[in-house]
């Protein structure tokens, strides 16, 4: 492990620990429907956990304060160590000090994240993260909040966040706050190889590139139907990320590791979230292997081209 560092807020509380897994997600498809007058982007997308996770310990009763320390584990940890930031910006800690101001709470916490999920790679580790920290203080401080309320809390973090409350299969509509489970997976399980480039992107910065497409309302649950029923030929053009075009202009990372994806036997490789990871559905993991062992072995000038390959299941 790499990188431990500290952020505080004030407060105090009881002696007790709680830990929780942050699932990563995917985005099977993702559509950008319109420019709200928010600011905000009106999406439709198709969204399923994966197992790659991070973990989120919480434990009360020391001094008064938030104190937030991040370790990282796994491909990237030294970009991981750069990205996130530790002071009170941190998801976590804005979720932590939400719960407590308003439910009048002056919290006393000690908080272990350990990193997996890359950052800057539209696979929501930030966002997860603060779910797992929404729901792990309700828990450690006791409070029987219904799960509304604390989605009420999640949307003012992040789009991502109240998805992650649940993180199950699900059509996420409006700016990420109207969940829709759907049952999208079907059995046996799939596999998918994720993929990180060297660098992050900004997901401001995807979104003001890309160009909206009301054509494509109502795929996200035609995409979950095709799922289910196992339909490949009609999952194939369903799968499509709307930020794709903006995030190869923006990343010429993002070509080469598609092109990269699909020479070593991914099927329909696509950009997930607002990027920078790209990722390939298998239907098997021996598949899914056969195709991270091809990429892991790509190399320029003695040094892996993608140093973050991941092998994972959904679900």
């Amino acid at each position: 492990m790499s990188d431990a560092r500290h952020s505080v807020l004030n407060g105090g509380c009881t002696p007790r620990t709680v830990t929780r897994r942050c699932p990563a997600k995917l985005n099977l498809s993702l559509a950008v429907l319109d420019r709200r007058a928010d600011g905000f982007h009106a999406i439709e997308s198709l969204i399923v956990p994966i197992d790659l996770a991070d973990t989120l310990t919480v434990q009360t009763g020391g001094e008064p304060g938030i104190r937030l320390v991040i370790r990282c584990e796994g491909p990237r940890a030294a970009a991981l160590a750069s990205d996130v930031p530790v002071d009170e910006t941190n998801l976590v800690v804005r979720a932590a000090a939400a719960v407590a101001h308003e439910a009048g709470i002056e919290p006393a916490l000690d908080i272990d994240l350990v990193k997996v999920i890359p950052s800057q790679a539209g696979l929501g580790g930030g966002s997860s993260d603060a779910a797992a920290m929404l729901l792990a203080a309700t828990e450690i401080w006791n409070l029987d909040w219904p799960l509304e309320r604390l989605g009420m809390i999640a949307a003012r973090l992040g789009s991502d966040v109240p998805w992650f409350l649940k993180s199950v299969p699900a059509v996420v509509g409006g700016r990420g706050e109207v969940i829709t489970p759907v049952i999208a997976l079907p059995s046996p399980p799939l596999f998918a190889v994720v993929v990180c480039p060297p660098t992050g992107l900004s997901t401001a910065s995807v979104y003001k590139a890309c160009k909206p497409d009301r054509r494509r309302t109502g795929e996200a649950l035609l995409l979950a139907d095709a799922l289910a029923r196992d339909d490949i030929v009609a999952v194939k053009p369903l799968m499509h990320n709307a930020l794709e075009s903006a995030a190869r202009t923006l990343s010429p990372d993002i070509d080469r590791l598609l092109g990269d994806i699909a020479e070593a036997g991914g099927p329909t490789p696509r950009l997930t979230g607002s990027g920078s990871a790209c990722f390939t559905l298998c239907r098997t993991k021996a598949q899914a292997e056969t195709v991270a062992l091809r990429l892991r072995e790509l190399v320029d000038d003695g040094a892996p081209r993608w140093p973050a390959v991941f092998t994972v299941q959904l679900g």
